[in-house]
C-alpha cells in the first residue's frame, strides 16, 4: 500500500457512483466498488493486493464504519414502526424457520457443512438497501410500514448471529464476544443518553460547531474503535462492533451534524476502500474451477427469496416480501469474515456475493411492482 495505490483505490472507487447515477435503476453505490476491485484484484489484472497488511487495516476501519452508518440507518426512534413489530418480529421468525429448512437442502445438494451460514444468510434483510429504496419510489402505507421493523429486526439478528454461524466449533467463545461488545454498546447507548438529556451533548455541539472542533466525530471514533479493540480481543468481528454503535446513535437521536461528517468520512473515503478491498479478496475464476458454487450463489439468492415470500402468510403483499429479501451487508460480511477465518472453501466468498446480487435484483424488481400496485405514501399520490 502506497499513496499512489490508496490514489488508484479511491479513483476506481467512483465507479460506483457513475452505476448509480440512473434513479430509475436503484444500484446500490457499493455494487460498482466491488466491481473495480474485481478487475484490478486477484480475479483481474493483480494490482491490488488483498492481503497488505496496511490495505486489510484500511478497509477494516472502512467495514467498522459501513456497520456504523448501517445501525444508524434502523429507524429505532419511529413510534409508528414500533406499533408494526409484533407483525414484522412474526415474518422475520417465519423466515428464518423457512430458511433453515432450505439450509439444510441447500447442504444436502452442496456439501459444504455451512448449515447455520447459509440459514443466516437467507433470513437476513438489509435496512441499508431497503430503506432507500423505499424511500425514492415512495413507497407508504400500512403494510409499508410492517415491512420496516421486519427488515430491521432481520438486519439485526443475523448480524449478531453471523459471527456464531460461520464458526460453530468456535461458537461459545465468539457467544461470549458478542455479549462483551453488545454489553458495552449499551453502556454507550446510557452514556449517549444522559448527554443528550443533560444537554452535555448540545452544549459541546455549540462549542464544536462554533470553534470547529468536530468533536462530536471524535468522540464517534474513539467509541467506535474501543468496540472494534473489544472485538478483536474478543474474537468477534468488527462488523457486530460497528452495528451496535450504529443502534445505541439511532437510539439516541443522530446529530445532523454528525451524520454529514460520518458520511463524508465513510461514503467518501474509507467506505469505497473497503468495498474496493472486499472485490480485489475475491478470486472470481474459482467459480469457474468449481462451477457448483455459481449454483450456490444463484440457489442461496433465490432461497432468500423464496423465505421471505412466506409472509404472504400473513397477507404480506407478494412484491414487499421480495423486497424485504433485499441484503448485501451481511453477505458482504461473510464472505469477509470467512475470508479472514480461512473457512470457506475457495470460491465460496464470490458465490455468497452472487447470491446478495440476485436478491438486489428481485428487490429492485419487486420495489416497481410495488409501486404499480398502489403500495405508496399518500405524499407521493399527491406530488
Amino acid at each position: 500500500m502506497s499513496f499512489t495505490v490508496l490514489a488508484v483505490v479511491i479513483a476506481v472507487g467512483l465507479i460506483g457512483p457513475l452505476l448509480a447515477l440512473r434513479r430509475g435503476w436503484h444500484i446500490p453505490v457499493v455494487l460498482g466498488e466491488l466491481l473495480a476491485g474485481v478487475i484490478l484484484g486477484k480475479t483481474g489484472f493483480g494490482y491490488f493486493v488483498a492481503s497488505d497488511d496496511k490495505f486489510t487495516f484500511l478497509a477494516d476501519i472502512g467495514f467498522g464504519l459501513v456497520m456504523f452508518v448501517a445501525g444508524t440507518h434502523v429507524p429505532v426512534r419511529d413510534e409508528s414502526l414500533r406499533k408494526a413489530i409484533r407483525p414484522g418480529l412474526l415474518r422475520a421468525v417465519v423466515t428464518g424457520i423457512v430458511a433453515t429448512g432450505l439450509a439444510y437442502a441447500l447442504n444436502a445438494v452442496f456439501d459444504t457443512g455451512h448449515v447455520a451460514l447459509y440459514a443466516v444468510l437467507m433470513a437476513s434483510s438489509s435496512a441499508a438497501l431497503v430503506l432507500p429504496i423505499v424511500d425514492s419510489l415512495g413507497l407508504g402505507g400500512p403494510r409499508v410500514v410492517e415491512l420496516l421493523p421486519q427488515v430491521a429486526i432481520a438486519d439485526a439478528a443475523c448480524i449478531v448471529a453471523l459471527p456464531l454461524a460461520i464458526d460453530p466449533p468456535h461458537a461459545g467463545r465468539a457467544a461470549l464476544g458478542a455479549l462483551a461488545v453488545i454489553g458495552a454498546g449499551a453502556v454507550t447507548y446510557v452514556l449517549l443518553n444522559w448527554a443528550e438529556r443533560s444537554g452535555a451533548r448540545r452544549r459541546a455541539h455549540k462549542v464544536s460547531e462554533d470553534r470547529q472542533f468536530a468533536i462530536e466525530l471524535r468522540v464517534s471514533l474513539i467509541v467506535l474503535f474501543a468496540l472494534a479493540g473489544l472485538a478483536t480481543a474478543t474474537h468477534v468481528s468488527i462488523m457486530l462492533a460497528g452495528f451496535v454503535l450504529g443502534l445505541a446513535v439511532a437510539a439516541v437521536g443522530e446529530p445532523r451534524r454528525l451524520a454529514r461528517q460520518l458520511f463524508a468520512l465513510t461514503e467518501g473515503f474509507l467506505g469505497p476502500v473497503f468495498f474496493v478491498w472486499l472485490g480485489a479478496s475475491l478470486d472470481l475464476r474459482e467459480l469457474l474451477t468449481k462451477p457448483e458454487f455459481i449454483g450456490l450463489g444463484a440457489a442461496l439468492g433465490l432461497g432468500a427469496v423464496i423465505s421471505h415470500l412466506s409472509g404472504m402468510l400473513t397477507r404480506q403483499p407478494m412484491s414487499l416480501g421480495v423486497l424485504a429479501s433485499a441484503q448485501l451487508g451481511v453477505p458482504v460480511a461473510a464472505a469477509t469474515l470467512g475470508t479472514t477465518l480461512h473457512v470457506l472453501q475457495p470460491g465460496e466468498p464470490s458465490a455468497l456475493i452472487l447470491g446478495a446480487l440476485v436478491t438486489i435484483a428481485a428487490g429492485v424488481v419487486a420495489g416497481g411492482i410495488a409501486v404499480r400496485r398502489g403500495l405508496v405514501s399518500p405524499k407521493a399520490v399527491s406530488g
